[in-house]
């Protein structure tokens, strides 16, 4: 009894039982984490194509995962977030902080079309986050931090604290606020968390 409670929520894995969970109206399983960004009054956004057939949201190498850049500029937000402008005079570094947490959701939205659920992703790897700065803005740090206090509140200090960069840059296509590549280690196989209600 106290093993499944720890792992409902530290977010320790355990097999996956294909007869446990709960199904989305698509019939997929709907994991843990999924529940758990439901409970703190957030949901993925669509996943959209990318203009050209030459670059995809990402490309999964053995159990690794790269994501390309994921920014504020080409579709709506979450979180009623803003779109573009330079942080320092046109966006305040707070609404910056907001659309880089939208744009980590964008992120896993991109994560769960490529593997199926989001239980699969075993630990956040690395983040560079690009923020479009205005000269003198120097805290692309606390910017960035949306994105990784996101991940670091879904999976902890063990698999949600991450390598990280954050730059400011002069300019970013379509003017967007700012964008975020990382990397992300997946296990192997299908697993998912038990929850509470599996006790």
């Amino acid at each position: 009894m106290r093993r499944f409670d720890r792992a409902a929520s530290n977010g320790h894995f355990v097999p996956f039982n294909p007869r446990s969970g709960g199904r989305s109206g698509r019939g997929v399983c709907m994991g843990v984490m999924e529940d758990k960004l439901a409970r703190m009054g957030l949901r993925l956004p669509p996943v959209h194509p990318y203009p050209s057939p030459n670059r995809i949201p990402c490309v999964q190498v053995g159990n690794i995962l790269f994501l390309g850049g994921h920014s504020t500029a080409r579709h709506p937000l979450m979180l009623g977030a803003k779109n573009t402008g330079k942080v320092g005079t046109e966006i305040t570094e707070q609404e910056a902080y907001v659309a880089a947490r939208a744009v980590a959701l964008q992120i896993l939205a991109s994560i769960k079309a490529r593997v199926g659920d989001l239980d699969r992703l075993k630990r956040v790897i690395r983040l560079h986050g690009m923020v479009n700065s205005a000269p003198g803005f120097e805290r692309q740090f606390a910017v960035i931090d949306g994105a990784s206090d996101l991940f670091f509140e879904l999976w902890g200090p063990e698999r949600g604290a991450h390598a990280r960069s954050a730059v400011g840059v002069a300019e970013l296509p379509r003017r967007s606020i700012l964008e975020i590549v990382g990397e992300f280690e997946i296990y192997a196989e299908r697993r998912t968390i038990r929850r509470a209600s599996d006790k």
